[in-house]
């Protein structure tokens, strides 16, 4: 694993570098990321209502992990993105990622963190069981995952 220059934030992305993110990360996702969302209103809504936890690499958005945190009785986070720059991947950056929104959610007082998969997606499906997510739905296309991180009685 090279070692590369990465500093890690939370919540200082703005609408375009987010943007331009998901842009240069298209296809990698499974299915292509245009062809399921208007990308320029998913990043904005991105930006507006997701906690982002961020890989910088100088002035570039390499590493972006976006999500949800419900303040209802459910205290539920979703993550809605996982994305990483096709020359960052290999090198523990979504995992870093996952471990600081994972952390984040338990210092909020978060019960549980969700999210959904592309059943193809085996790289992603892999991250997610590495840090015990477990199957809680499947459909057609989509796995639902689940980390429980309070246990409640």
């Amino acid at each position: 694993m090279e070692t590369v220059d990465v500093t890690y934030r939370i919540k200082t992305a703005n609408t375009q570098e987010i943007l331009e993110h998901l842009r240069k990360c298209d296809d990698s996702f499974q299915p292509i990321l245009t062809k399921r969302v208007n990308i320029e209103e998913y990043a904005r809504k991105i930006c507006d209502k997701a906690i982002t936890f961020e890989a910088w690499h100088g002035k570039i958005l390499v590493g972006l992990l976006a999500a949800y945190f419900s303040n209802d009785s459910k205290r539920c986070v979703f993550i809605t993105n996982v994305s990483v720059l096709e020359d960052f991947m290999g090198m523990g950056v979504a995992s870093r990622l996952l471990q600081e929104c994972k952390q984040y959610a338990v210092q909020e007082n978060f019960w549980e963190i969700r999210l959904e998969v592309n059943k193809e997606n085996v790289r992603a499906i892999h991250l997610y069981r590495k840090f015990n997510f477990a199957l809680d739905e499947t459909g057609k296309d989509v796995l639902t995952m689940r980390l429980e991180l309070i246990t409640r009685s």
